[in-house]
């Protein structure tokens, strides 16, 4: 099938997630990038419901009412804006190969992956950056980097992908540049390189100096936060500038491009592809300060989609006409109305077409992929075509499964996603024993989502279900999400399981392991055995007490049927 757009498309789009730490202003951040881009007119807006304003990104009814995202989002818009090259005035900062646009009048075509930030939702989050060629790492002003930063980092950084980072809420008091520079280093392990750097940071935030440009855009504070704001902008080779900045703040701004020009690290688009350089950007979401010079220049340094490793074929090129994808992402009742499911589709290589007939890794069967939809967070519109670096949604009569690969022609499978190991268990059932039924569908629709995983004993009893989460807060949504969708009230009894491990070899079977007496032999969803411990200890007696006992973190998702 030949497609002559196929490589003028792949080179305009840009498919990112954001990540940061609860509370950094990451829903925020994505929603005023909306704004820019033109695909919303008011920050906050919401069209359904006049009462309850929530950002564009948190759609489940849960993340209205407690302010956090538990879900990530998927959203595409078109951005005709762009970052001129030609302003460019310092060698270092020349951009090296940077693919832009393959015709600037098509502008940018954006898909946007907002991560759920609190830390009980990371798998949601690691699952989601498979799925993204970079990711923009949001940052508090005065808190540096903190903990859920640091684990949602090692994932980027163990595949390489670019990292851009915006540190946010420069209109309230922070800590001192350079210092942030540093935490970036010494935590993260990653050099950082300011594109642009603050002016004021006690509460008397003036604005932001452009390295790139030599120009300096002036804060003017007030409430900007629903609208796009027009900036005031002076080069600071004005001789009018220290007047409107302030002399005191004009003559430390100087001192500080000299440190960095002398003791920084220069502008490198390689290290930065590779995953090596961070650049900094400072602004303020809430303020709409610096988010859309941010956006233009991240569009312009950063990569079009980039090629996906497939098992035994190696890396697959975008621009290859073979059509793949693979599905990260699972999601019911996103429409509680209508009880709909959709899988949520990376697109890999070549052109995905409605209606198409496609090889399908877990049923190795052929299936026609019908109803495509794109996002805007909980808002649809079909598709007719996407290309590589699109998400788009298929309508899952459940059949589709994390990690499955999605293909024309002859078979290909991608790398599997992961399972990480759950840290809170409890065991769950219906208090309503007449709707077992309900209990059971729902909790596995949940478990294929990736939103909880379920393990049961033998010789318990049929009977027993135990959910295991990362954090303790998906619990919360358990109860919740099977109350709401599924009508279904349940009991909890927290387990004292700390850790479970998948037996990946056994010197013999089981229930003949020398073990602890409060060690658990149980099987997941797929059937595979595991043993769940309560201390590391435990773990620890039970390798050196069973020579060649094999234990994983982790297990890949196997095309199983799921237990009942």
């Amino acid at each position: 099938m030949n497609h002559p757009e196929l490589a003028a498309e792949v080179a305009r789009r840009r498919t990112f997630a954001i990540i940061s730490h609860p509370d950094a202003g990451k829903t925020t951040l994505t929603e005023k990038l909306l704004l820019y881009g033109g695909a919303i007119r008011q920050a906050g807006s919401v069209k359904a419901r006049k009462a309850a304003r929530h950002a564009t990104s948190d759609w489940m009814e849960i993340e209205k009412q407690r302010g956090i995202s538990v879900t990530s989002s998927a959203m595409q818009f078109d951005y005709k804006g762009g970052f001129d090259q030609s302003q460019i005035v310092q060698e270092q900062f020349r951009l090296k190969n940077a693919p832009g646009c393959a015709d600037g009048s098509l502008g940018y075509r954006i898909n946007i992956l907002d991560t759920p930030g609190h830390q009980d939702f990371s798998e949601d989050t690691y699952r989601t950056l498979v799925a993204a060629d970079s990711a923009v790492m949001l940052i508090d002003n005065a808190k540096g980097v903190e903990e859920q930063t640091v684990k949602l980092f090692r994932v980027c950084r163990l595949r390489s992908i670019p990292i851009f980072t915006f540190i946010n809420k420069m209109d309230r008091t922070g800590r001192d540049p350079f210092e942030l520079m540093e935490d970036i280093e010494s935590v993260l392990g990653i050099r950082s390189c300011p594109v642009n750097w603050p002016i004021g940071i006690h509460g008397d935030f003036k604005g932001v100096y452009h390295r790139d440009t030599r120009l300096i855009e002036l804060y003017t504070g007030g409430d900007h936060g629903q609208a796009q704001v027009n900036v005031e902008t002076v080069s600071i080779d004005d001789p009018d500038c220290p007047a409107k900045i302030g002399q005191s703040y004009y003559d430390k701004l100087l001192e500080d491009i000299e440190l960095l020009d002398v003791a920084g690290d220069a502008f490198d688009m390689d290290k930065i592809l590779a995953g090596q350089l961070t650049p900094m950007f400072f602004g303020s979401a809430t303020n709409n300060f610096g988010v859309e010079p941010f956006l233009n220049r991240f569009l312009a340094y950063t990569r079009p989609p980039t090629p996906r490793v497939a098992e035994e074929l190696g890396p697959i090129a975008p621009g290859d006409e073979k059509f793949t994808g693979f599905i990260f992402k699972i999601q019911a009742n996103m429409n509680p109305a209508h009880r709909d499911r959709l899988a949520f589709m990376r697109v890999c290589s070549g052109v995905f077409e409605k209606g198409m007939t496609v090889w399908h890794s877990s049923s190795d069967s052929r299936i026609k992929l019908a109803q495509p939809q794109t996002f805007m967070a909980q808002e649809h519109e079909s598709v007719e075509t996407a290309y590589p670096g699109d998400i788009i949604g298929l309508f899952d009569p459940g059949i589709f499964r994390l990690g499955d690969t999605i293909c024309t022609g002859s078979p290909v499978r991608y790398s599997g996603i992961p399972l990480f190991a759950p840290e809170f268990f409890c065991r769950v059932s219906p208090e309503d024993s007449m709707k077992r039924k309900q209990f059971l569908k729902g909790v596995s629709q949940l478990s294929q989502e990736g939103a909880i995983q379920t393990f049961k004993r033998p010789n318990i009893g049929r009977e027993e279900m135990i959910a295991g989460v990362v954090g303790v807060l998906q619990m919360d949504v358990l109860e919740y999400r099977l109350k709401g969708e599924y009508g279904v009230n349940i009991t909890r009894e927290n387990l004292p399981f700390r850790f479970v491990r998948w037996v990946v070899e056994t010197p013999r079977p089981l229930d003949r392991l020398r073990l602890t007496s409060t060690t658990a032999i149980a099987e997941d969803r797929a059937g595979r055995p595991v043993l769940m411990f309560e201390n590391e200890w435990s773990i620890r007696l039970a390798c050196e007490n069973n020579e060649g006992l094999v234990l994983a973190e982790t297990a890949d998702r196997m095309n199983a049927d799921e237990l009942e």
